[in-house]
């Protein structure tokens, strides 16, 4: 259908309508085609290249043609009768009409058909994408407006697990992971408390997943110093542990096993035991540079088992912890 309306287009139109759309089209499908190493899309801009240069070729041929045109078969040639003694000149024919410039023609559609062509080139990178590429999650608003718990209401007020998500999930955070171009899978936070404390001590968390790595961020606020964190882990399975500073506090480098168990969803009440997980690698760092108590906690781990380098962790938690407002990440109990 759409050929056989251009076929209806005059010479002068539709010849610098398909140069336009060969060459622009051509040029672009090629560029994608080279970006993205597609000989599919390399053979269909090639044949978009071949199809003006076939239009050019015609509009030279048409415009040689009228700048020298034929001459024009003579009177005596074509056998017309000549006129008869005494009866004068035969009437001279009408004057040809006028015909249409074809440079104005050809300017005009080119014009026309340019600016047509400058749209569609830049319209996708003014206008949003609508591709279905991935989009990164967010972190969830839901959580805050849930009752806290009673000891996120002490003073000074614990960081929320929504407040540490959303200074964890950073855009360039996959590239801080050495993975730059992966796109989070899952982001949470949740407003957790320790464990055998009545609810008494703020543990919130966040978590953001990749394919590659997954990222926690946790606080405690509890009277264990860093110190005494280290003591403890004589007594745990960490291992590979180094002390050091960070951000002028207080730290230490650990490592040990993730724990995960499996949900049942056949409708049983109980899930799976309790297995030993992945390999985990953690910075925990004071939550003031006297370590008068309490810490966050930054862990990366992946199911291969793969870890990056303590210079990629320390990296996350220099801009990571920051961004949680430090009246709240001190203890000034």
């Amino acid at each position: 259908m759409l050929g056989f309306l251009i076929r209806l287009l005059p010479f002068w139109i539709r010849e610098p309508l398909l140069i336009v759309i060969g060459s622009v089209f051509g040029v672009r499908i090629m560029y994608l085609a080279v970006h993205d190493h597609d000989w599919v899309a390399a053979g269909i801009g090639t044949a978009f290249l071949v199809l003006a240069a076939v239009s050019v070729h015609s509009v030279v041929r048409a415009l040689r043609a009228r700048r020298n045109p034929s001459p024009a078969p003579s009177a005596d040639e074509e056998g017309d009768p000549q006129p008869l003694a005494g009866t004068g000149p035969l009437p001279s024919p009408p004057a040809p009409e006028k015909e249409p410039i074809a440079w104005g023609q050809a300017a005009a559609a080119v014009a026309v058909f340019g600016v047509i062509a400058v749209v569609l080139w830049a319209a996708p990178r003014y206008m949003p994408s609508t591709d279905n590429a991935p989009q990164a999650p967010s972190c969830s608003d839901g959580s805050s407006h849930e009752e806290l718990p009673k000891a996120y209401r002490d003073s000074p007020k614990p960081v929320t697990g929504q407040e540490l998500c959303t200074a964890l999930n950073r855009p360039d955070l996959a590239e801080l992971l050495g993975t730059p171009g992966e796109t989070a899978t899952s982001v949470s936070g949740t407003n957790n408390t320790a464990p055998l404390t009545d609810e008494k001590v703020a543990a919130p968390e966040a978590a953001v997943t990749f394919d590659t790595y997954t990222v926690n961020f946790s606080a405690t606020y509890n009277k264990l110093s860093i110190d005494q964190y280290v003591k403890l882990m004589k007594f745990g399975d960490e291992t590979d542990v180094r002390t050091l500073t960070v951000l002028g506090r207080p730290a230490v480098l650990s490592s040990a096993h993730t724990m995960q168990f499996e949900i049942d969803l056949g409708g049983s009440a109980s899930g799976g035991p309790v297995e030993e997980g992945p390999l985990a690698r953690s910075v925990t760092v004071a939550l003031d540079r006297a370590d008068r108590g309490g810490y966050c906690d930054i862990s990366v781990w992946s199911t291969s088992g793969t870890l990056p380098n303590d210079s990629v962790l320390l990296d996350i938690a220099e801009k990571v912890l920051p961004k949680v407002s430090p009246d709240r990440t001190a203890s000034e109990r």
